[in-house]
């Protein structure tokens, strides 16, 4: 689930932010790769989950990189 909330024009302490991140968690996905002369030599997904383990309890389960790959990559024709 993807929950957007919008921010009026008003200063944003560093404090507030890392509140807000901890509080619902955040997943960041990112690919990097290396070639040389249009040749791929290096392939690297990156998969990060930021959170504090209070929220990460209440969920209660985190899925396994294969369950999210079954559950959500796969059926949009990733993979």
């Amino acid at each position: 689930m993807v929950q957007t909330e919008t921010l009026q024009n008003r200063d944003v302490s560093l404090v507030e932010i890392l509140d807000a991140v901890l509080d619902k968690g955040v997943v960041l996905k990112g690919d990097i790769t290396i070639s040389i002369a249009d040749v791929d030599l290096v392939h690297l997904d990156l998969r990060i989950l930021l959170s504090s383990v209070e929220t990460l309890m209440e969920a209660k389960k985190t899925p396994s990189v294969e369950e999210y790959e079954q559950k959500y990559v796969r059926r949009q024709g990733g993979l």
